[in-house]
């Protein structure tokens, strides 16, 4: 698995070389400094942890009266339900956005069970092989009740077939992991899927109030917005109408070979994706 992660993990440092990244700058009081992992409050209640061994995987710990949820368990984090222990004193449930190792890596051994959406299974073999916990399966449109905090499932595929979203409608913003891309959306499916994907979403954000998706590679500055999924929406009727055009993308991280860069978002894709 090390060796696996080892090869992602240089695979998508050279897919995001030369990329402009934003400044990292995450606002919030530090609560926890590691070798592996640093945290940062959010709000009272939730944090967000920032990874070092890919291009700052998130992870983010969303806490109720009686539970928490933790999002993600980024790449290899040493005694990660420790640190999560010193933070929030609750029981902790652990999710995912998605099956890939920056987000599911060896971390996740030291929970119990993992929640993931059933069309990212196939990933399992290759990204989680030595997990020993039990794999449950989240649904669409689900409530994780923390306690005097609704945390609502909504699945969003497009990066990886069983990529999802956590909602808090109360406080009016959510976790999106890779499903918008950070800013650099690797879409490992179709162009259709996103373009459904993206009018799902839109719709949500306007109906709850969501102002931003805090996403899985968090900067700082870089959060999802309405604006950043309508224009996904854009890009991808775009594509499949002939009107946007790729070019070749010398990275080609994955296969994705083609390369859309339009308003601030860029979108890898593959020839496979125009359907």
């Amino acid at each position: 698995m090390k060796k696996l992660v080892l090869i992602f993990s240089t695979l998508f440092l050279a897919q995001i070389a030369g990329l402009a990244q934003p400044k990292f700058q995450i606002d919030g009081e530090e609560v926890y400094k590691g070798d592996d992992v640093v945290f940062h409050k959010i709000d009272d209640h939730t944090w967000v942890g920032t990874g070092k061994a890919m291009s700052n995987e998130s992870l983010y710990l969303l806490e109720g009266s009686d539970k928490s949820l933790l999002i993600d368990a980024g790449t290899n984090i040493k005694d990660l339900d420790k640190i999560v222990a010193s933070i929030s004193d609750n029981p902790v449930t652990l999710v995912a956005t998605h099956v890939h190792p920056d987000h599911t890596g060896p971390s996740i051994d030291v929970f119990p069970e993992l929640y993931i959406n059933p069309a990212d299974t196939v990933g399992i073999p290759q990204f989680m092989p030595n997990y020993k916990g039990e794999v449950k399966f989240l649904k669409d449109g689900e409530i994780f009740d923390l306690g005097g905090r609704q945390i609502e499932v909504v699945f969003t595929p497009g990066h990886t077939p069983g990529s999802t979203t956590f909602i808090d409608k109360a406080a009016h913003y959510g976790f999106s992991g890779d499903s918008f891309g950070s800013g650099n959306l690797l879409l490992t499916t179709n162009f259709s899927t996103l373009e459904a994907t993206c009018e799902k979403m839109s719709e949500i954000m306007a109906d709850n109030g969501i102002t931003e998706l805090y996403p899985g590679h968090y900067f700082g500055a870089n959060k999802e917005t309405k604006k950043r999924v309508d224009d996904l929406c854009e890009i991808s009727k775009g594509a499949l109408s002939g009107e946007i055009k790729g070019e070749e993308n010398p990275r080609a991280f994955l296969g994705l070979n083609l390369l859309i860069n339009q308003n601030g978002v860029r979108v890898n894709y593959a020839q496979s994706a125009l359907k």
